[in-house]
């Protein structure tokens, strides 16, 4: 006879089937990068910390399938078509409106998550609005050209006789292009600095351009990001160092890589940010209706060893400011 106590140990063994083979259950999350493994490697191990103290670990419950476009804006789109093709839960996207809008147009089911978006995502089409994305696009936008006055300011602040400045960009980039038109004319303006832009359109450029600088001789270079200038942010770090140029960034992995200073979003702050998007999505929260999240903590780091080579003294209220100190 079939009892009720019989009957609660059926209801428990299957759920307790149920758990087991949903913890046993490997999420496959893709990875899209604009830069290629070795450049992408400091941001892609602060994920995965951050995943792991929330307990997705790769290799046993997650796995990352990573693809690079290697500064090539023209692979986005074979990339993304490549993680769709393997049926990723989720698309984790960097190198701004570029790379998420390849994966959005790539699919419209699979959640894609913006890892720092510098531009206004609603005016580039991605999002309806920051607190309702709609759609399958959320995550983080990091306020990048919003910015550009402040960092021109720190760059005065840190280099008082500086005068000109030389701003490299890609005009491929469209956030770009605004901050160097729109942004940063009016806070040259308010400092009494003399602002120049050179634009950089491919990675063979990167020498004619520092070339050039040297007949023009400016005080100091404001170096964009996008694609193209963040995968070659070595090259640029290399080539101000050899001229001795002091130097600001909009990419914190230049200021490691040799540059002077950076100063945005606090980067470790934002990818704890990502770890929590994609917990809420596997748990099956819509991307639409989860918030685009703006960046509430920034920081600026100093690289003393690069002040010291190019033989820069950095006022001590400056320094005082930093977040991170590089000695």
């Amino acid at each position: 006879m079939f009892t009720a106590a019989m009957l609660v140990t059926v209801v428990l063994v299957s759920v307790h089937l149920v758990e087991a083979q949903q913890s046993k259950k490997v999420h496959r999350i893709g990875y899209l990068s604009v830069l290629d493994a070795s450049g992408e490697s400091t941001r892609a191990e602060a994920i995965r910390l951050a995943m792991r103290e929330i307990g997705y670990v790769e290799g046993q419950n997650i796995a990352i399938e990573y693809r690079y476009a290697e500064g090539k804006r023209e692979r986005f789109p074979e990339l993304a078509a490549e993680l769709v093709r393997l049926k990723v839960d989720i698309i984790l996207a960097t190198g701004g409106a570029t790379a998420i809008r390849a994966a959005k147009n790539a699919t419209t089911t699979i959640p894609i998550i913006m890892l720092g978006q510098g531009s206004d995502p609603i005016e580039g089409g991605l999002v309806k609005s920051l607190a309702q994305p709609g759609g399958n696009v959320t995550g983080l936008t990091l306020l990048s050209t919003e910015l550009g006055g402040k960092r021109l300011e720190l760059l005065k602040e840190a280099v008082p006789k500086v005068a000109r400045v030389a701003v490299l960009y890609d005009p491929a980039s469209a956030p770009s292009v605004i901050e160097v038109k729109e942004v940063l004319p009016v806070a040259a303006r308010s400092l009494e600095l003399n602002v120049r832009s050179w634009e950089v359109r491919a990675t063979d450029d990167f020498e004619s351009v520092f070339a050039a600088l040297k007949k023009e001789r400016p005080d100091g270079i404001y170096v964009l990001g996008g694609p193209l200038m963040n995968a070659n942010h070595k090259r640029t770090t290399s080539l101000a160092l050899k001229n001795r140029l002091s130097s600001v960034y909009t990419n914190r992995e230049a200021v490691d890589a040799g540059g002077l200073m950076y100063y945005g979003a606090d980067l470790a702050d934002s990818y704890r940010r990502v770890a929590i998007y994609v917990d809420r999505i596997l748990k099956g929260a819509k991307p639409a209706d989860l918030p685009i999240e703006q960046p509430t903590k920034f920081e600026l780091i100093i690289n003393l060893k690069t002040a010291k080579q190019i033989g820069l003294t950095i006022p001590p209220n400056v320094l005082a400011r930093a977040d991170r100190v590089i000695r």
